[in-house]
């Protein structure tokens, strides 16, 4: 029997007053906070892994981690793991769900896919209750040209051009997009991306600067519209 009891976790979070999900040198991380929580009841935990990350600003409906707890700490029912770690939590994180897992999950490694949404108020006077969820755009969008425009993403393609700046090389820049569409309700848009990954700069803050290196790259003026305030969703 193993010494270690592993949990599969399902986070959702306001990311605005965070540097993204990762732990920080300058500012502090979503993951900081979570560590911080199972530290308070069991020390020996000292590090969560997660299926991805989020950057500054980047909000998440169902980011995926796991963490592995001593047995020997463990002295609560597994159902009220979620609950005892929210009591440790400020009120823009969540745990969702804590369910055992078994030993060989990971969840980087055994995610089935992410997905971005970004969302845009089309109006010429913004919506304040959108203030941190939406990209605030007044002049009208034609929707079929986008439409017709984000098909030309679909499917497996090289996006080195779109990946940041790095002191390494990445192992590869391909990615299979396997939804790209945009709903409307209103002056409200939402752009939904899903793709078996997505580089660390293709969203939130640094959503311009992708933006401008696709538009240099195919010359697509429109790519520029989508919002720098994004919400993802993992599964696994």
């Amino acid at each position: 029997m193993s010494a270690l009891i592993k949990f599969k976790l399902v986070i959702a979070y306001d990311g605005t007053a965070y540097q993204g999900w990762q732990v920080q040198k300058i500012g502090t991380g979503v993951q900081e906070k979570i560590e911080a929580a199972f530290g308070k009841m069991f020390p020996n935990v000292k590090r969560i892994h997660s299926s991805s990350r989020t950057d500054t600003g980047v909000h998440a409906l169902g980011m995926v981690a796991h963490v592995e707890i001593p047995r020997a700490e463990f002295k609560m029912p597994a159902a009220r793991l979620a609950l005892a770690l929210n009591a440790f939590l400020p009120d823009d994180i969540r745990v969702l769900s804590a369910v055992r897992v078994p030993d060989k999950f990971h969840a980087r490694f055994d995610a089935m896919g992410k997905q971005y949404r970004y969302f845009v108020w089309n109006h010429p006077a913004m919506n304040p209750l959108l203030q941190n969820r939406a990209w605030h755009f007044p002049i009208k969008l034609d929707l079929a040209k986008m439409r017709a425009s984000a098909k030309l993403f679909l499917g497996k393609r090289d996006f080195k051009s779109f990946a940041g700046t790095r002191s390494y090389e990445m192992a590869s820049n391909v990615r299979t997009l396997t939804r790209c569409d945009i709903k409307k309700s209103g002056a409200h848009y939402i752009f939904i991306i899903r793709a078996t990954g997505f580089f660390t700069r293709c969203a939130g803050a640094s959503w311009e600067r992708w933006c401008r290196w696709g538009r240099e790259r195919f010359r697509w003026r429109r790519l520029r519209r989508f919002c720098p305030a994004a919400t993802a969703a993992w599964r696994a």
